[in-house]
């Protein structure tokens, strides 16, 4: 499970919390910052015009995507630089065809198509293309996913402040009670604050996370890509660990053991 997440998000309400207890005491929390007619506008109306916004299935696959914010990487760059210079090295010493035996033991799925075209003898130009080609179209479902939390984000203080703007209009027809306008504004306002949580407590961190672990799935299978189509060619093992390392940054290049590709 990924810590971060989780903290992250359970620690941006309890900071919420502190400061509301802190104006309006805990006695008054329900009473002053829970409004049903506001939770309504604000949330049904966010949720619903992204729903309009998108697919049945692509909204149900956004809504499924928050899971994956709490989900750590099964895998990093650099081991994964490590099991292909391993895979340089058995190539290396008994041939392309001995990759397939190896194949057959593999959880990723990515790779294994990979090394399998290559055993069958495939052209590296087409390698390369198919294994792009079903990239970009990881990535495009992925863009689904975060597309759905930055529609959900935009459309949250979007709603709340439509609710406040019935909260006004409400108040402004009922001015002939002078001691009402206080707390008529007060629940006016608490719909800016529900769409303004909304987006940055929950749609914005989110959206982000996806982000971030799109662009690491993406390099790691950039690596995957690279990794191969060295085997392909036949290049030392030393020569494609040192490749492989240049999508590291320093400080991370020391990570990966020199000892996988120094064999030859």
């Amino acid at each position: 499970m990924d810590i971060a997440s989780l903290v992250g998000l359970i620690m941006c309400f309890v900071m919420m919390l502190v400061g509301i207890m802190n104006g309006a005491g805990l006695a008054n929390l329900v009473k002053e910052y829970v409004d049903p007619a506001s939770f309504i506008i604000t949330f049904g109306g966010a949720f619903f015009a992204t729903l309009t916004s998108h697919s049945l299935q692509d909204y149900i696959k956004g809504l499924k995507s928050f899971t994956l914010i709490f989900k750590a990487p099964a895998q990093n760059i650099s081991e994964m630089i490590r099991k292909i210079t391993d895979l340089s090295n058995v190539a290396r010493k008994e041939g392309l065809l001995s990759l397939e035996e190896a194949a057959a033991d593999m959880d990723d799925a990515f790779l294994k198509k990979g090394i399998l075209l290559m055993v069958d003898g495939t052209d590296p130009e087409l390698v390369r293309a198919i294994m792009e080609t079903e990239l970009v179209s990881i990535e495009s479902r992925h863009k689904n996913c975060m597309g759905f939390w930055d529609t959900l984000g935009a459309m949250g203080p979007a709603w709340g402040m439509i609710g406040t703007l019935i909260g006004l209009i409400d108040m402004l027809y009922h001015m002939d009670n002078v001691a009402t306008l206080g707390p008529a504004m007060a629940v006016a306002l608490v719909t800016t604050f529900y769409g303004s949580v909304l987006a940055n407590a929950i749609c914005i961190p989110v959206s982000n996370k996806l982000k971030a672990d799109n662009a690491v799935e993406m390099m790691l299978k950039e690596v995957m890509i690279e990794g191969l189509l060295s085997i392909q060619a036949g290049e030392n093992p030393r020569v494609i660990e040192e490749k492989l390392k240049s999508f590291l940054s320093p400080s991370d290049r020391e990570a990966v053991a020199s000892d996988a590709g120094g064999e030859e």
